[in-house]
């Protein structure tokens, strides 16, 4: 039996950005089931940082990550993100989520301008405009194209310079309370410890359910990506990432010739090794082209991952009632990369009991706004 201060169920970005942090205060053990860390959701993320995503306090999140994940890279290792600009489009009856939009922005001192239609093209030249495709627009000049790679290695390597373990290959299998601590089988070892953090995203219920904790209604829903070559000869990589402000796509260059693009659809799903459909594909690619001149000739690849909600779509962090030493790190939706810097310090603070941090404070968060208590659990 292998003893640690706490053990960490999950590998990708909501379990790694955690136990990074809370490698600094004991011995942490992280669990993931598969031969990689990130292989599920985290692996399969586009991870483009932006404002048209989430509520006030997802968007709060990420205004307070934004700093670190742009922040000049230690020597020798890669950058976390890039700037990249954002464009956000809205059809003719759309204009008012647009203005919504552009007062977030405003709020939180985005580089941002409200452009034309035809400025829009001029930055994505194959946009159509006029009211049933692009009628208005805002670019942000301020976003983040993130590498999810360097994201994971750059927390790994956290954790292990702290003391801290990653063992792959580690499907829960058990989980029991044992005196005053638990115990956790996993791919053949049983690890034990005072704390376990369940950060296993689509699992998450099923992880608790092995615990005897009451499950908080996480529903995993399946969204698809699709690649596909740009216009011939023509290097796409200055288009910004585009997105429309209600139900439509987002598109983004891929290197110099390539592009993904996704209908940003919700499938649900159960906890699984998600795959596209056919579906899916081809209502990512109707969209693409019906707002655009792109033709989509062949789609060069295709992929899902499942993104991971509670019932209010908000992240779930803290200790489980009743159940001692049990403490919940879930539900991070669409944005776990983006709001990592500070969902992982808010996760610090609830698993060890310290004071809710001070500028997470400041932004009008609490504790309270993602406590299991609020869902009844």
């Amino acid at each position: 039996m292998r003893q640690a201060d706490m053990v960490v169920i999950g590998g990708g970005i909501a379990g790694l950005s955690h136990a990074a942090r809370l490698a600094q205060h004991g011995t942490v053990v992280v669990l993931e089931g598969e031969s990689a860390p990130g292989y599920h959701a985290s692996g399969r993320s586009v991870a483009f940082a932006h404002f048209g995503l989430g509520d006030a306090i997802v968007r709060a999140l990420t205004a307070l990550s934004l700093p670190d994940l742009a922040a000049p890279p230690a020597e020798g290792h890669p950058a976390l993100a890039v700037r990249h600009p954002a464009l956000h489009i809205a059809r003719a009856d759309e204009v008012a989520v647009l203005d919504a939009l552009e007062e977030v922005h405003r709020q939180f001192g985005c580089d941002n301008v409200r452009i034309t239609p035809d400025e829009a093209r001029a930055l994505l030249p194959v946009l159509k405009t006029g009211p049933e495709h692009c009628h208005a627009a805002l670019v942000d000049h301020g976003s983040l194209k993130l590498d999810t790679d360097a994201m994971l290695a750059a927390h790994l390597a956290d954790l292990r310079a702290h003391g801290g373990t990653l063992v792959t290959g580690a499907q829960v299998s058990a989980i029991k309370r044992q005196g005053s601590g638990w115990q956790v089988a996993a791919g053949g070892e049983t690890y034990a410890a005072p704390l376990v953090i369940n950060a296993a995203g689509a699992w998450a219920d099923k992880v608790a359910q092995m615990a005897a904790v009451t499950p908080i209604g996480i529903e995993p829903r399946r969204r698809t990506v699709i690649s596909f070559a740009g216009p011939d000869s023509e290097d796409v990589s200055p288009w910004p990432f585009t997105k429309t402000v209600g139900k439509g796509f987002y598109l983004l260059p891929e290197g110099r010739g390539q592009l993904i693009a996704s209908s940003m659809d919700q499938t649900p799903s159960d906890p699984c090794d998600a795959a596209s459909e056919e579906l899916d594909i081809a209502i990512a690619a109707d969209r693409v082209e019906q707002a655009t001149t792109l033709p989509i000739r062949r789609i060069s690849h295709s992929w899902a991952g499942l993104r991971s909600f509670a019932p209010d779509e908000l992240p779930v962090i803290g200790h489980a009632a009743r159940a001692p030493g049990f403490v919940w790190c879930a539900g991070q939706g669409g944005y776990g990369f983006q709001t990592a810097p500070a969902l992982s310090l808010i996760a610090e603070s609830a698993v060890l009991g310290l004071p809710f941090p001070d500028d997470c404070a400041e932004a009008g968060l609490s504790f309270a706004m993602f406590s299991p208590a609020r869902l009844g659990a």
